[in-house]
């Protein structure tokens, strides 16, 4: 059955319509749902239909029962999370990644895809200030990128893992706000919760190297090994950054593999001011960054970066006879650096995006959205109600209302019920605080403004 190309032309020019009125204002929806759980569920149908329906109605129920459902991630006042801004450049680029359908098997399967990835992955690795010795490739999401740094730590401290699987207990370091993707990624490789090590941090919320080197020193002794270290350049909660080096210095004593979790914070590395925070990244093992956080990137583009692309290979490589290729020495066939055989075409939407804005534009964003945080954190400092809960490196804010914890869990609750705005929360030291992210491309200072003049608004009213 041939593509019919006519009703395409037709339903991609509305599509292509409502998509510019969306990008032109999405702020004329509410930021999140007004939706109870189950509820899109009920009103749609519980078996799909016998015969097709056009594409024109198709759209129609879209805009009727999945829009009413949907949290608007490029909202200019959703301040949740991390953003994920989905740019025009990447949604064009989204649009003819979905038209070639193509899948990066092997080289061959799609020359385009293995080395536009590792161009793309070049430039963003340029810009970010690392390290000429690290290769790159493209996963879906953060979590994925650190469960592949902790399968090659495995690899890099017991050689034999492949074959016999783990047969020693392998321990994983961690500073207690380190995101839970690390978590996932040891019961993922098989290593266990019970030998994830969650390192105490001080009082910026920055791992401590001294009870990280008596943790390593203390597993050794107990004949463990210690395998891997994960260290936050950007933690989740509050954008904090370990302290590179002197934990490279205390792993790099045990052999064991460092990996930079930057999936946030990373992109802030293209402003030289911030050259600082990934300081010492030639030693380290391995690295990631999300450009489809604060890079404008749509989800999902996970940029994992290591020194040891051989460990990767030595861990992952498996090609049967009908995957088998030219064998030239420039041919990179990216299935052999990870779990997943198949492929998306994920390289093409990092750069149109890394052409279309340039580096010096996504500095300016950048900028403009750190200014933005520091400004609302010096709102919060002069209102006698409010504390700062953590340092704002970066462009996310944690406050909370001195009186009571429950009143500031209260006024989170609050500010989203309006729809209006989007906030978030987080426990830090075992005690509440709200907590503001920043970083949508069309987020201005006026959002922040009118979001810092509902909070107040609405403290005064609890």
């Amino acid at each position: 059955m041939r593509h019919d190309v006519e009703a395409f032309r037709r339903a991609s020019t509305e599509a292509s319509d409502w998509i510019a009125r969306y990008l032109e204002d999405p702020a004329r929806f509410r930021v999140n749902p007004k939706m109870r759980p189950g509820e899109l569920i009920d009103r749609l149908p519980a078996s799909g239909p016998e015969s097709g329906e056009s594409l024109e109605q198709i759209l129609a129920d879209f805009e009727k029962l999945i829009l009413p459902a949907v949290t608007h991630w490029n909202h200019p006042r959703f301040f949740n999370y991390f953003a994920c801004t989905g740019s025009v450049p990447g949604v064009i680029a989204e649009m003819l990644s979905a038209t070639l359908n193509t899948n990066g098997l092997n080289w061959i399967a799609s020359p385009a895809v293995s080395e536009l990835e590792q161009v793309a992955v070049g430039w963003l690795r340029q810009w970010m200030g690392l390290s000429d010795g690290y290769f790159g490739e493209i996963f879906d999401t953060a979590s994925i990128s650190t469960m592949h740094a902790v399968m090659a730590a495995r690899e890099w401290v017991d050689p034999d893992v492949r074959l016999n699987g783990i047969t020693k207990p392998l321990i994983v370091y961690s500073s207690d706000q380190a995101h839970s993707s690390i978590d996932k990624a040891v019961v993922a490789a098989g290593i266990g919760l019970r030998n994830l090590r969650k390192i105490e941090s001080d009082d910026q919320f920055r791992m401590r190297p001294e009870a990280l080197r008596d943790a390593m020193a203390a597993d050794a002794a107990a004949g463990l090994t210690p395998c891997c270290v994960i260290v936050s350049a950007g933690t989740t909660s509050t954008t904090s950054v370990d302290p590179l080096e002197p934990i490279l210095d205390i792993a790099a004593a045990h052999n064991a593999w460092v990996h930079i979790d930057a999936a946030y914070a990373g992109a802030a590395a293209l402003l030289p001011e911030f050259a600082w925070m990934l300081k010492g990244n030639e030693r380290a093992h391995s690295l990631v960054v999300n450009p489809h956080k604060w890079l404008f990137t749509p989800v999902d583009c996970s940029v994992f970066y290591t020194r040891h692309p051989d460990v990767l290979r030595r861990t992952f490589t498996i090609t049967p006879e009908y995957l088998k290729t030219t064998g030239d020495p420039r041919e990179v066939s990216l299935m052999d650096y990870g779990v997943a055989l198949g492929r998306r075409f994920r390289s093409l939407k990092l750069w149109y995006v890394l052409r279309y804005f340039g580096r010096e534009k996504l500095q300016e964003l950048i900028r403009g959205h750190i200014a933005m945080a520091r400004e609302l954190a010096g709102w919060v400092n002069a209102d006698h109600r409010f504390e700062l809960a953590a340092p704002a490196p970066f462009s996310a804010v944690c406050l909370r209302l001195r009186e009571s914890e429950d009143k500031t869990r209260a006024l989170v609750s609050a500010v989203n019920a309006t729809g209006a705005f989007f906030i978030s929360q987080t426990m830090l030291k075992g005690r509440f605080a709200a907590r503001v992210a920043i970083g949508n491309q069309a987020t201005s200072r006026e959002d922040v403004k009118a979001l810092w003049a509902e909070i107040t608004r609405l403290a005064g009213e609890l």
